[in-house]
């Protein structure tokens, strides 16, 4: 039982240090103005509205998450496992980790276009890194991909091109908001598309060894 328990704090620490890496890459794409990720770009986008309450981008990303989550078990309904529940502390985490990560790289700034793709490229890297840890770790998914799994669950829909429509979605949503209330579009650009492609791929090739590495320790 308490080897059992060890195990299970060792994989929170994982996850935590996923939700860690994934915050700071976040922040290293917003400073890059590139665009952000697609999972990003809607609460970036709602950080910048004249809302009655403002918002920053970790509060941000707590509301849609909260939402997301309110949307899986509506979908789901009786079939919907409370466990997932543990999405919303997961997600107060990481929106305060991204406020965090925010501040403490303030001073981090682009003086030329491939000074941006180079803080794109570190926070694609972390993102990518990041969702390696949570993928090893193994406890709860972010509320996106419970989203994703959610839908995949209640539909004849395979992840994959679920998972795509769904970023698809936001990117689309994001754009809207950002045309329709600022008059020109914010979040959403070239970055954006290299995010998309890239961060699957950089945790495709760190998952493994990471994996072996935590065999060792869990």
């Amino acid at each position: 039982m308490k080897t059992r328990v060890l195990e299970q704090v060792k994989r929170y620490v994982l996850l935590c240090i996923g939700l860690t890496i994934m915050a700071f890459g976040v922040a290293f794409s917003i400073e890059a103005g590139l665009g952000t990720s697609p999972i990003s770009s809607l609460p970036y986008v709602l950080s910048l509205l004249n809302l009655p309450i403002h918002l920053t981008v970790g509060t941000a990303t707590i509301a849609m998450h909260v939402a997301l989550i309110c949307l899986q078990i509506l979908v789901l309904r009786r079939r919907y496992n409370p466990i997932q529940l543990m999405q919303l502390p997961v997600a107060l985490i990481f929106g305060v980790l991204t406020d965090f990560s925010v501040w403490a790289i303030r001073g981090v700034s682009a003086s030329s276009y491939p000074m941006q793709w180079v803080l794109c490229v570190v926070g694609i890297l972390l993102v990518g890194i990041g969702v390696s840890f949570e993928v090893v770790a193994n406890v709860v998914t972010l509320a996106g991909e419970g989203m994703v799994l959610a839908l995949c669950k209640a539909f004849p829909l395979k992840f994959p091109n679920t998972k795509i429509g769904f970023d698809v979605a936001l990117v689309v949503i994001a754009s809207a908001l950002s045309l329709i209330f600022l008059h020109q579009l914010e979040g959403v650009r070239e970055g954006t598309v290299a995010a998309a492609l890239c961060v699957g791929l950089v945790a495709k090739q760190v998952t493994p060894p990471l994996a072996s590495l935590a065999k060792r320790y869990l």
